[in-house]
């Protein structure tokens, strides 16, 4: 098990989680600034200037949950990291990933006032550089505090001391509180076949949705199982994910060829139209909390300020192939044939 302790700078975290370790027996203080302190070492300065911190490195995110599934081999658990995590997509990436690894997340957020936050910051006489990195923390904290609190346990740090704090934590971990109950998706050892559905309403728009264990925004779908028709997969997705039972086969619109990119291994990736959505079906619309936070329908244009690139672009093509009345064959996202 993880417990994060999540927070703005002043929040407590790090006094917490040094009391925490003497409340939750065969703890292991688990920091991943360090992680992000020796990619300062290795990576070229041109590469870091191109990031506002180590947080927006993918190696960074890949490594967290790379070093913690390593120490949990060694040491027996849970593993104590106070450390903030205020964008949701990283969030996703990095739970995500500790999900298919088996680990389990507890997520706490030690919350505090900004006033309080600011007088902390200003107490910190022996750290000159702390009532700045306090301003700049406040602002994003502010931003992330409607999902943080929908997502984490809450303690309110302003009038506890950081034994209190942490035995707080303690309590809350022992009963439960903060868990993540993230969809366990294996991580892929070798290509796979994934099937997408693509699915409208009266204006056209498509509808995407939002998983709770990876970044960005995707289509209703998943990969296929060994010996499972991907045309009967992407309709198994979309009844286990948002309760709609589509009655006929969806019609292939892209079958696209994924380059492998370490550690990601690629694989074929296809796109089918599943029509409209009637008026019922999509009030009617279930949302699996594991799995997916939420639902949206987009125009072209707001998809491509919602995916990822790599799935931006097999939409776009997607959407020209409905168009046209006829599959299209990609490799790499470029047409052939």
């Amino acid at each position: 098990m993880i417990v994060w302790l999540n927070g703005a700078f002043g929040a407590g975290k790090a006094t917490a989680a040094r009391h925490l370790l003497d409340l939750l027996p065969g703890s292991t203080l688990y920091d991943p600034e360090r992680v992000g302190g020796e990619l300062r070492l290795l990576l070229p300065a041109t590469r870091l200037a191109e990031v506002d911190g180590y947080q927006d490195l993918p190696s960074w995110r890949r490594l967290v949950v790379d070093t913690a599934a390593a120490l949990l081999d060694e040491v027996p658990g849970p593993l104590v990291t106070p450390m903030p995590l205020l964008r949701q997509e990283y969030r996703d990436e990095i739970f995500g990933g500790l999900a298919s690894r088996r680990v389990p997340v507890r997520h706490v957020l030690l919350h505090a006032e900004e006033t309080i936050l600011r007088e902390r910051a200003g107490r910190a006489g022996a750290d000159a550089a702390a009532p700045d990195r306090c301003r700049a923390h406040l602002e994003a904290y502010e931003e992330a505090l409607g999902w943080l609190k929908q997502d984490a346990h809450v303690i309110d740090t302003a009038r506890l001391t950081p034994r209190e704090t942490a035995e707080r934590v303690a309590e809350a971990v022992r009963s439960g509180a903060g868990a993540c109950d993230i969809v366990q998706t294996p991580q892929p050892t070798a290509e796979t076949l994934a099937a997408g559905v693509l699915l409208f309403d009266d204006a056209d728009r498509v509808l995407l949705v939002d998983p709770t264990y990876k970044p960005g925004w995707e289509f209703p779908g998943g990969v296929v199982e060994p010996g499972e028709p991907p045309a009967q997969a992407g309709l198994r997705e979309v009844s286990e994910e948002l309760g709609i039972r589509l009655h006929s086969t969806p019609r292939l619109l892209v079958l696209d060829w994924e380059a492998p990119r370490p550690p990601g291994f690629g694989g074929l990736r296809m796109l089918f139209d599943g029509g409209r959505l009637a008026g019922e079906q999509i009030r009617d619309l279930l949302l699996p909390g594991p799995e997916l936070r939420d639902w949206r329908f987009a125009t072209e244009a707001e998809a491509a300020d919602m995916l990822p690139p790599v799935r931006w672009n097999r939409l776009r093509w997607a959407l020209r192939a409905r168009e046209q009345g006829r599959p299209l064959n990609l490799e790499a996202g470029v047409p052939v044939g």
